[in-house]
């Protein structure tokens, strides 16, 4: 029936957006970023006075 059409776009529009949705979800917290702990050194700053 062309009556029901518009409800099956927007169920078809909901169903695809939430797929999407998710899948850029799951990329985007799927992604694990390793931490270099080479690079993350405290700086020791020696003073050396001369009296």
């Amino acid at each position: 029936m062309p009556q029901m059409a518009p409800l099956n776009w927007l169920t078809l529009y909901i169903f695809f957006f939430m797929i999407f949705m998710l899948f850029n979800m799951i990329n985007y917290y799927s992604f694990f970023y390793t931490v270099k702990k080479d690079l993350i050194k405290k700086k020791s700053t020696s003073l050396n006075w001369k009296w």
